[in-house]
């Protein structure tokens, strides 16, 4: 039995403590940090104190290592085991984060390693508070064998039941491969930081022994084929400063969670402000073209706004922003782009972003001036009825605040979809240039009147003359707005004022939900 002289006082207790706290924020050695800062990469602890406010960060699980012994793995036991944990504020709210130390084992998932993950999910999900995740691993550690593999499953299962109650944001800083990329792909945003970050399920060597293909990491799966091209990634940034400060930004605009609204921002921007300079931005004529961008930086505060996949599916603007104050999700037809049409990513890129919407509590302010779906053999191919039919289920589904307001045209089955009065738009609203339609003029005349027009004298001169007469009967601005399906023609100098009264007045909005277990969308 140990004599109490033999016991050691709090003081030694208390300073061993703070040595083993020294080795674990240290790292495993200074050549690993050099290493890293090389790559233009900082280390996972420079990460979080570049996400939190200073001096606001709570680590948990510090001195956690992992317990196997096989393949040397006894002889490195390095505390935090290569990830640090934990939660702190951003702008004074709290939120949790995991960022991966990609100076211990590559930043690879062990099991204590995925424990650790499993255990701050857990208490995010239990706070209901955001989680931002600070990617840079090399996947599976592979020294453990498929315990280290389970772990992902505990992690992909926590990020479906986390899915739409708290926002869960991952940042990619470097490596994502194989099951890992997985983990990303189920939150609602991901950031990427160019030349630094990839993310693939094979990599360049297995793309080479299967298909023979020679492809580079970044070809493979880097920020910017994620953004242009799989629309995996939300926001791209060329360093990492750059790309956590963003995360701080949209963090700040966010609800902590789905039963809360998003916070309420006083603005210096006089919310009746009019905006005559739309009248000069938006061309009276359906076949002249605009960037819409310009329509959204005049109406919101302070001409600020959030956009997301900006790089992807450009025919349509999907963007956060606030009128009056208050957060709002705008949804807006890109004419600058193939004029705006609809087509498979864009459905998908809009859907997706409806739903993200609606899952937290933002209103949805959707700017309408779509000619209609894409056509072509290859996208009904591929399907442009399953992911049109996204867009449509979303905004069907969606119970947050929903206002339409028509710019220009809204042809057939693209302005039904355009969350159109007729599947639930609590405010319809267009402007003098509005043209509702089933198609353009031109082409429902030649549908229409074919045999005529081709039995005529001079069949273009009488195709003009019914093309007139049908855009004189069906396309003028007021048709819809006399069959109740525009609530309101207004003059675009009154947008923002009428927006955000809008926006004012469906706040205490309430939806009666189905009684069902969940929908069943054209996935």
């Amino acid at each position: 039995m140990t004599s109490p002289e033999d016991t050691p006082d709090m003081h030694f207790l208390v300073n061993e403590l703070k040595g083993k706290r020294q080795l674990a924020e240290a790292g495993p050695n200074p050549q690993a940090t050099i290493r890293q800062h090389e790559k233009g990469k900082k280390t996972a602890r420079e990460r979080i104190e570049a996400l939190f406010d200073e001096g606001t960060f709570v680590e948990i699980d510090t001195l956690r290592r992992h317990q196997s012994h096989a393949f040397g793995l006894a002889q490195n036991r390095p505390y935090t085991d290569g990830v640090v944990t934990g939660w702190g504020k951003v702008y004074g709210r709290t939120v949790f984060t995991y960022a991966h130390d990609f100076r211990m084992f590559g930043g690879s998932l062990g099991e204590e390693h995925a424990k650790k993950i499993q255990k701050v999910m857990d208490l995010a999900f239990k706070a209901r508070r955001p989680i931002v995740s600070l990617n840079d691993g090399a996947g599976a550690r592979i020294q453990e064998g498929v315990s280290a593999l389970a772990g992902y499953g505990g992690i992909f299962t926590r990020h479906v039941q986390a899915s739409g109650v708290i926002p869960q944001i991952s940042v990619m800083l470097g490596p994502c491969a194989g099951g890992a990329a997985y983990s990303p792909s189920l939150t609602d945003f991901v950031f990427m930081v160019d030349k630094t970050a990839q993310m693939f399920v094979t990599g360049p060597d297995v793309v080479r022994a299967v298909t023979g293909e020679e492809v580079s990491h970044d070809d493979l799966g880097g920020a910017r084929i994620h953004a242009e091209r799989s629309g995996v990634c939300h926001c791209r940034y060329d360093d990492e400063d750059e790309c956590l400060a963003d995360v701080r930004f949209l963090l700040s605009m966010l609800p902590d969670n789905n039963q809360g609204l998003a916070p309420d921002y006083a603005t210096a921007d006089d919310p009746d402000r009019r905006v005559p300079e739309l009248l000069d931005i938006v061309p009276t004529s359906p076949r002249m073209s605009y960037d819409v961008r310009d329509v959204i930086t005049v109406l919101v505060d302070d001409g600020e706004d959030f956009e997301l996949q900006a790089d992807w599916a450009p025919s349509i603007v999907c963007t956060l922003a606030r009128l009056g104050g208050r957060l709002v999700g705008i949804v807006a037809n890109q004419p600058a782009v193939n004029a705006g049409v609809l087509d498979i990513e864009s459905s998908e890129k809009a859907a997706r972003f409806v739903q993200m919407c609606d899952s937290f509590n933002i209103p949805l302010v959707t700017l309408v001036d779509v000619p209609g779906f894409l056509p072509g053999v290859d996208q009904e191919h591929n399907g442009i009825i399953r992911h049109g039919a996204k867009l449509l289920f979303a905004y069907c589904n969606a119970t947050v605040p929903r206002i339409s307001l028509i710019l220009r045209k809204a042809y057939g089955g693209a302005y039904i979809v355009m969350d159109s009065r007729s599947i639930g738009a609590d405010l319809a609203l267009a402007w003098p240039t509005n043209e509702v339609a089933v198609m353009g003029a031109e082409g429902a005349a030649n549908v229409i009147f074919r045999h005529e027009i081709a039995a005529s004298k001079d069949p273009e001169a009488h195709r003009k003359v019914k093309v007139r007469a049908y855009s004189e009967e069906f396309m003028n601005p007021y048709y819809a707005a006399e069959r109740g399906l525009v609530d309101e023609v207004i003059d675009p100098s009154d947008t923002r004022r009428i927006l955000i009264d809008a926006v004012e007045m469906l706040r205490d909005k309430s939806s009666r939900s189905l009684e069902r277990k969940h929908g069943n969308p054209p996935l």
